[in-house]
């Protein structure tokens, strides 16, 4: 079970921005690791007929990953990560079904019934852009511009 340090929450934020002038073949959902740690990612979205989460993608510090490619069909994706080396967690209100390891989920209810952990992750609303970018950053780190 992942360690929720209210501290790491309240200190670490999620900056999010539209990459401008991106060439629609290259339009993608990226998530960076602005942060001097290792990070574990899901992300969770809706496809046409139901909830979907998948995991863990791992992030170096000051690396990039795609985690959706191509031009982006919904407006909300949710975004859940955890801190490898300092422990800590980027989190959010919107539960959602992961797993120790590599998983793809359909649903997001009875997760602990069906054999899954639960975790909330943070809503990331793209304004129905084709791409997008979050940026994991340090408290004490200020957010690329």
């Amino acid at each position: 079970m992942v360690r929720t340090d209210t501290f790491w929450l309240l200190s670490v934020f999620i900056v999010v921005h539209i990459l401008a002038g991106v060439d629609a073949a290259h339009a993608d959902f990226r998530l960076c690791n602005l942060t001097s740690s290792r990070v574990g990612v899901a992300i969770g979205y809706k496809n046409k007929e139901t909830w979907r989460s998948e995991g863990w993608w791992n992030v170096k510090p000051n690396d990039c990953e795609t985690l959706i490619n191509g031009n982006l069909s919904s407006r909300f994706y949710y975004i859940y990560a955890q801190d490898y080396d300092r422990g800590g967690d980027w989190s959010g209100t919107s539960v959602m079904c992961t797993q120790d390891h590599q998983f793809t989920i359909d649903g997001v209810e009875d997760c602990l019934a069906r054999g899954f952990d639960r975790q909330k992750f943070q809503e990331v609303d793209t304004g129905e852009q084709k791409t997008w970018t979050v940026q994991l950053t340090d408290p004490t780190r200020s957010p690329a511009k």
